[in-house]
């Protein structure tokens, strides 16, 4: 997998306005997302955020992206639809896209997946536990049975999604509340994945498990050879068709 080509997103807004979150991410979310997967193996490693031209995500880039990652929060509605089409258009095609945390209400994410992606949440320094349900699956290789962070904003039930093709992890907060924390979905040729934590103001993807999670889901996601769907006129039939 070193020859996999990855592109972390973010807003990186919340670095330049909150000091706390600055004090965990100086260098900003979206490079320590991308320190895991250069140090989990991955060699070609890119970041882009809101405030590029193009957001960074030009079309260039987008052809040269196999999987992209993408952070979002207190912006979603400054991301301009032309570059939400063109994400959605190369996960049609192909392009893994794994959304993380608060991407839930990104554009990007509910558009593919068709739904809202309202949920509940509570910011109170809550342990969560994230329990593997999906025992064997690629992303959660080197993961445990469960795992835990000391302190996230909890996410709660109900989560408006669709039933994911498959539930890779399921959480619980400390206050009670149950999330489902990690869940696959296939959209076109397109692999998706979303991962619950990572509030900004928690150093949360400096963790171990969370990274070997992400580094999975990025491996997991990556596209599959194959030629693109072929949509033509079919005018000549492949057997005789019989009239009257």
């Amino acid at each position: 997998m070193s020859d996999l080509r990855v592109t972390v997103w973010g807003e990186y807004r919340h670095e330049h306005t909150n000091k706390a979150v600055a004090d965990v991410y100086p260098k900003g979310m979206h490079e320590a997302i991308a320190d895991g997967l250069r140090e989990g193996g991955i060699a070609s490693v890119r970041t882009a955020w809101l405030d590029q031209p193009e957001h960074g995500l030009t079309d260039a880039i987008l052809a040269e992206t196999d999987v992209l990652t993408w952070w979002g929060h207190q912006a979603h509605n400054d991301v301009d639809d032309k570059i939400v089409e063109r994400v959605a258009q190369r996960v049609l095609e192909g392009m893994g896209l794994i959304v993380l945390h608060s991407g839930h209400h990104s554009k990007v994410f509910k558009k593919l997946m068709g739904t809202s992606g309202n949920l509940q949440w509570r910011e109170a320094d809550e342990r969560e536990i994230f329990w593997t349900v999906a025992s064997g699956h690629p992303i959660t290789d080197g993961i445990d049975e469960h795992f835990e962070l000391p302190a996230e904003e909890m996410y709660g039930e109900p989560f408006d999604i669709p039933q994911p093709d498959t539930l890779v992890f399921i959480s619980w907060f400390q206050g009670g509340n149950v999330f489902r924390s990690g869940a696959c979905w296939q959209r076109g040729r397109g692999k998706i994945f979303y991962f619950r934590p990572g509030h900004e103001t928690y150093p949360t993807y400096y963790d171990t498990n969370v990274r070997r999670v992400i580094l999975n889901a990025v491996k997991w996601a990556a596209p599959v050879a194959g030629e693109k769907i072929n949509v033509r006129n079919a005018k000549v039939p492949l057997a005789p068709i019989t009239k009257g």
